[in-house]
């Protein structure tokens, strides 16, 4: 009687991928979908983008039709929201500059700084010891609110080891204060005493994502929307590093426990930076930036519908109300502390409001 004999590594490899598909061609189905809802007059005012409108057909399909083909598309669907993803935030270079830190200069960069180390360290300290919520949770929220909105909670995922439904949760925070920032900007704009630049500025880093910081720029004014935009890819840059430090801080409070401290370096977060040196040379003509761009829209559209896919409503129930509570005081935080911010390091570079 002879051995059956291993499959190949090609062989398996192919199993793998076959697997995969129906879940990744749900993800792509989702996907477009949200793509396709964005462009819809009444949710382009309200600053809904596709990552976020994916994730919320995710959720509404993985409470309803996806628990019946879970056992066919589940493998494809883990795969996007962890492959995927990370490819996704590779990608997100092509959408920064190093040039564009000549926009805002030397005070722009310590403004950006500041407010994501002030905003995250805030974070963690009211989450885990005023509202008491796992610090997984409340790193998830910081660094949405510190950074870029959605894409800075996915990319935080891959470093805290979150459940989906935590990452859900902290979605669904950007979008509500995000959204809410949006038009109360402009609305405060009058009364803030600040030129069309410094309020460009202050909105780009004090608002949760860039289709918000677009919105709430563009509508004082043409100078005040090139500024948001600028600072705000400012924050966007700030997401490699943030992530190495998170990590290596992580690691070392692992091994303080098991005496290992290894550190464990996101390489997609690495990438990330490449990508955007590499697209700082201006080598490649606008038209690939732009497929690029489309390209990771659709990668980090489809990591959110299968994140969403995988959420469970109850468990966003059983949150409750302080992950909004955390949000609420760090939305405080980014108006009022922000403004401080804004003003006071603008004044020690005599700038002008």
């Amino acid at each position: 009687m002879h051995a059956v004999a291993d499959p190949s590594p090609l062989h398996a490899r192919l199993q793998r991928w076959s697997a995969r598909w129906p879940g990744l061609a749900l993800a792509a189905a989702v996907a477009a979908a949200a793509m396709l809802a964005e462009r819809l007059p009444a949710l382009q005012a309200l600053g809904m983008g596709a990552l976020t409108l994916a994730i919320v057909f995710g959720i509404v399909l993985g409470n309803s039709v996806f628990p019946k083909v879970a056992a066919r598309s589940g493998a494809g669907v883990d795969f996007a929201k962890g492959m995927l993803l990370r490819a996704g935030i590779v990608l997100y270079g092509f959408r920064v500059t190093f040039q564009d830190i000549a926009g805002v200069g030397v005070e722009g960069v310590l403004i950006a700084a500041t407010m994501v180390g002030s905003v995250f360290g805030l974070a963690v300290l009211l989450g885990t010891r005023v509202f008491k919520l796992d610090r997984e949770t409340a790193m998830l929220i910081g660094a949405g609110s510190a950074i870029c909105g959605a894409a800075a909670v996915m990319a935080t995922e891959p470093v805290v080891r979150a459940q989906a439904h935590k990452v859900s949760v902290a979605v669904a925070t950007v979008v509500v204060f995000g959204t809410a920032g949006m038009f109360l900007y402009p609305w405060l704009y009058p009364h803030l005493g600040l030129g069309e630049h410094a309020f460009g500025v202050y909105a780009g880093s004090t608002i949760h994502e860039v289709a918000q910081v677009v919105v709430a720029g563009g509508a004082v004014g043409d100078v005040a929307g090139s500024a948001a935009v600028i600072e705000k890819m400012l924050r966007v840059m700030l997401l490699a590093p943030f992530l190495l430090l998170l990590s290596s801080r992580l690691s070392r409070d692992a091994g303080a426990g098991s005496g290992k401290t290894g550190i464990v370096v996101p390489w997609f977060a690495v990438l990330f930076v490449a990508v955007a040196g590499f697209n700082s040379l201006q080598l490649l003509p606008a038209a690939a930036v732009d497929a690029l761009v489309q390209i990771d829209t659709v990668l980090l559209a489809m990591a959110m519908a299968a994140l969403g896919l995988r959420t469970h409503v109850g468990a966003i129930r059983q949150a409750g109300f302080k992950p909004l509570l955390l949000a609420s005081a760090l939305f405080v935080f980014l108006l009022v502390g922000g403004y401080a911010v804004n003003v006071g390091i603008g004044a020690l570079f005599g700038s002008t409001v």
